[in-house]
């Protein structure tokens, strides 16, 4: 048991001194990002997406009203964000899609499926109490990656 715990540390410590290292100096991970607007990204702190080599990394896009709506209105979002840097639905490979109704969600499904027209990522799906937008419904984030 100790061993496997020192272990656990040393592979922290390298993870930690890693992703310190890799963003000083010459090491530096060139991003490049996605605002939809700088206020409420900035106030919250975060960016829409960022790209990091051929992978896009998009954080969750939310949706408020009934079901339909809210589901067409993240997609809708999440395909101009994958637009932004020149993917598709088709580069998606991980979907987590967050509410606070999941019944809703299984019943508009239908929605969700025809922006990936049957190539469907590997999802998560999860109820929550609440999303940090205290009025939405849904929240999905994305990684997609580049050919």
């Amino acid at each position: 048991m100790e061993k496997r715990i020192l272990f656990t540390l040393a592979v922290l410590l390298i993870a930690v001194f890693n992703g310190v290292y890799a963003q000083s100096g010459q090491n530096a991970i060139e991003k490049q990002k996605f605002h939809f607007g700088k206020t409420g990204e900035d106030g919250a702190g975060y960016s829409q997406a960022v790209k990091v080599g051929k992978t896009i990394y998009i954080s969750g896009t939310v949706g408020v009203g009934d079901a339909a709506t809210a589901l067409t209105n993240v997609y809708n979002g999440l395909q101009k964000t994958l637009a932004f840097y020149g993917a598709t639905f088709q580069n998606v490979v991980k979907e987590n899609l967050y509410t606070t109704n999941i019944e809703e969600m299984k019943k508009h499904n239908d929605i969700r499926k025809k922006y990936y027209n049957n190539d469907f990522p590997a999802a998560t799906w999860v109820q929550i109490q609440r999303l940090y937008m205290e009025t939405a419904l849904v929240e999905v984030e994305l990684v997609a990656v580049l050919p």
